[in-house]
């Protein structure tokens, strides 16, 4: 079995940041959305994003903010990726300069649809369903329907993976990649050290 990418989101600190890449870390998520405890300043994340090296993707979190917003964000830190959330539709997005990810539960058989009938030049991300915080929860995503899923397409898992339960996940959902954020933190935005280094010793098992 190919062993998964792995993102760690929600990040704040360029300390966090540098151990996480160290450990393997393929991707950064700087959440750019102000209804979030993890957000972050286009500054700070620009900031950090100039202490990573350059093969590690930078991914903004974004909640149905204006293509206009996002797209200044982009060019502002430098990112490679937009993650959406929300309600708004991902096609409007296309000019903002960045690949696309589009975040999406899976709580229904017509989810499983909708994410099936993504465009296949857009990223999925299965999280867990949550319409006031929108990721970063802890709570687990269906991981029956992402497997489902992924037989068919890549999917990025999140949702409630921690150090403890991301090999389950692994095995049962067989995903591209898996995106951490609550699950290896002291408190929001704040990295454990030590959460991260067993994250990624279960990841690599």
């Amino acid at each position: 079995m190919t062993t998964p990418r792995v993102k760690i989101c929600g990040i704040t600190r360029v300390e966090d940041a540098a151990l996480a890449v160290d450990l393997g870390a393929a991707a950064i998520g700087f959440v750019l959305w102000p209804g979030s405890p993890r957000e972050v300043s286009s500054d700070t994340a620009r900031t950090i994003a100039e202490a990573l090296p350059p093969q590690v993707d930078l991914v903004g979190v974004f909640v149905d903010q204006p293509p206009n917003v996002v797209a200044e964000l982009v060019k502002a830190i430098g990112l490679d990726a937009v993650q959406i959330h929300g309600d708004r539709d991902v096609e409007e997005y296309r000019s903002v300069g960045a690949l696309l990810i589009r975040a999406m539960p899976l709580e229904t058989d017509a989810d499983v649809t909708s994410a099936q009938g993504l465009a296949s030049d857009v990223a999925l991300l299965v999280d867990a369903a949550d319409r006031v915080k929108w990721g970063g929860t802890g709570r687990r995503a269906n991981w029956t329907r992402a497997a489902e899923v992924a037989r068919r397409r890549p999917v990025i898992l999140a949702g409630g993976l921690t150090p403890e339960t991301v090999r389950e996940a692994i095995e049962m959902v067989h995903p591209w990649a898996v995106d951490v954020s609550s699950g290896v933190e002291d408190a929001p935005g704040i990295k454990s050290a030590d959460r991260l280094r067993r994250f990624f010793d279960a990841v690599q098992q």
